[in-house]
């Protein structure tokens, strides 16, 4: 490159002052200040939908090999963040180097041509999804990848553009809405910044040690960043034109599509004056789009207070919390890989029953489960992840009246496993003598995380207590099964006989009528 390129290059992409941001939000009550959103009351439709299904996937599921493939195939001496141990080249750069060719060439950009969706039927699979209880749908609008699923006008590498041709986000939305679901979109790109500086780097031995990769070019700049100033090295970057760029580029987003449910990867990004003049423009969209009516619900990595809606990576809430929030999970790793172990089941993907009994340790403490369903390269699904699906569609069309529209009773539930809560710990050994709680008006229903061995369960916050018009049960009702069961109640608990013709299923639940229904102090009750 020429001196004078260079300098040019080094000018455009030189640091803004703070002062120079310019944040417009979409006019409306929301100011993008903290004290604007307690205003904010999550919309009924998210409390009642409880289950969602999330498309993770982009060009990264091209190699096959999961998620971070973009970064990590510049990864040629990866370090143990606890220990400091060097282990040499990663994976995903061994991977890419045998099959694609050395980074310095072949880099992220030649794999994104690769991805041509060739197979992808949003309508066919919105159906299913449908099918198995999904009550919204979320597309991914950006990964880390920095390469966009909507046709932008703000930046080139778009899957409308590149790739497969298609505007993902605007076909995911219309199979949604056609099916009646609210539409949601992640973005994953404010980490992006920093996350992608490995592709500037060069191998440290090797006959190309030192030969830069593809991301030093300043032709990809647009694709890779340009370089990150020495110490902005955070999940979220420092620098000002690039909380510019992300404002910019998600505000794009938002006012072509008008999401019900705009998801953040990460805390608010960028701290306040960025990420909530973002959650702002959000929620006031929604009111100019719904006639005044508040529908949209934004979901990030950050205790909300009832400002927006909590997610949980892959965990759990670990107990009732009185503002709705979100565990965000999959059925395997977030993008296809073929070589991926589930930690239960030792094969690609999750059980039914783990994704059944989860959703109800969710629902019961006032959450909700979105489940990506991880699809091939070319947008098809595997036969075992769709028979996931159908498993689901059965358990669901049983099940559901427990599960939708629910709230939480005074308590979660009862058993051994109490999940402490938190992100990256969602790997419980739930059995029958795990029971969670939901109502409904005046109907309590007590759902056991598996089918009793022994057709019969024991309820200890339904036992009998000192004050004789508390539980009175009056009916108990096995979901599938038709009539009343024959049940009995002591101080030790409310003793449920379970029919020996009755099917059994991924859970047990019961309807249960009474007066007066409040927990039992026993030790069993969380």
């Amino acid at each position: 490159m020429k001196l004078t390129n260079l300098l040019l290059s080094l000018a455009l992409f030189a640091p803004l002052g703070a002062k120079a941001l310019n944040l417009p939000i979409t006019p409306g009550p929301y100011t993008g200040t903290m004290d604007s959103l307690t205003n904010y009351s999550c919309p009924e439709w998210f409390r009642d939908a409880k289950f969602g299904i999330w498309a993770h996937w982009g060009p990264q599921a091209v190699p096959e090999e999961g998620d971070w493939y973009a970064r990590r195939m510049y990864v040629s001496d990866e370090v143990d963040r606890k220990t400091g141990e060097h282990k040499g080249p990663s994976s995903d750069y061994k991977d890419h180097l045998a099959r694609f060719g050395h980074s310095s060439t072949n880099g992220w950009k030649d794999i994104i041509p690769l991805w041509k969706a060739e197979k992808w039927d949003p309508e066919k699979l919105m159906a299913l999804y449908k099918q198995a209880g999904a009550k919204y749908f979320v597309s991914m609008g950006t990964h880390h990848d920095n390469f966009f699923l909507w046709n932008s006008k703000l930046h080139r590498w778009n899957s409308v553009q590149m790739g497969p041709h298609r505007d993902v986000v605007g076909e995911w939305q219309k199979a949604a809405r056609a099916n009646g679901l609210p539409f949601g979109v992640s973005e994953h790109l404010g980490a992006s910044f920093t996350w992608f500086q490995d592709s500037h780097k060069s191998d440290k031995t090797g006959p190309l040690a030192g030969v830069p990769y593809d991301g030093a070019n300043s032709n990809y700049w647009d694709l890779y960043h340009f370089p990150a100033e020495k110490g902005d090295y955070g999940w979220y970057s420092k620098n000002p034109r690039w909380q510019q760029e992300w404002y910019n580029e998600i505000r794009e987003l938002v006012d072509n599509y008008h999401p019900d449910l705009l998801y953040s990867d990460g805390p608010v990004p960028f701290g306040n004056e960025v990420g909530l003049s973002q959650i702002a423009s959000l929620y006031n969209d929604s009111l100019a789009q719904n006639g005044g009516k508040q529908m949209a619900v934004y979901n990030c990595k950050q205790v909300s207070n009832g400002r927006w809606v909590q997610d949980y990576e892959r965990g759990v809430g670990g107990g009732i919390d009185p503002y709705p929030w979100q565990t965000d999970t999959s059925i395997g790793d977030w993008f296809y890989n073929k070589n991926y172990k589930d930690k239960q089941t030792g094969k690609m993907y999750c059980s039914p029953e783990w994704v059944a009994r989860t959703l109800v340790d969710i629902v019961s403490k006032n959450g909700n489960l979105l489940l990506n369903v991880v699809l091939r390269a070319d947008g098809s699904l595997d036969p075992d992840a769709e028979a996931i699906l159908h498993r689901l569609a059965d358990w669901t069309a049983v099940n559901g009246e427990a599960i939708y529209g629910s709230r939480p009773w005074f308590i979660y539930g009862e058993g051994a496993v109490k999940p402490k809560g938190g992100a990256f710990n969602e790997k419980f050994d739930f059995s029958a003598k795990d029971i969670r709680f939901t109502t409904k008006g005046a109907t309590l229903f007590a759902i056991a995380l598996g089918w009793p061995a022994e057709n019969k369960i024991v309820i200890r916050s339904l036992a009998q207590t000192d004050e004789a018009t508390q539980n009175k049960i009056e009916k108990v009702e096995l979901l599938g099964h038709d009539g009343g069961l024959k049940f009995s109640q002591t101080r030790d608990g409310l003793v449920v006989e379970i029919p020996a013709n009755a099917k059994p299923d991924l859970t047990c639940a019961l309807r249960i009528t009474g007066s007066n229904l409040k927990p039992a102090q026993t030790e069993n009750t969380p």
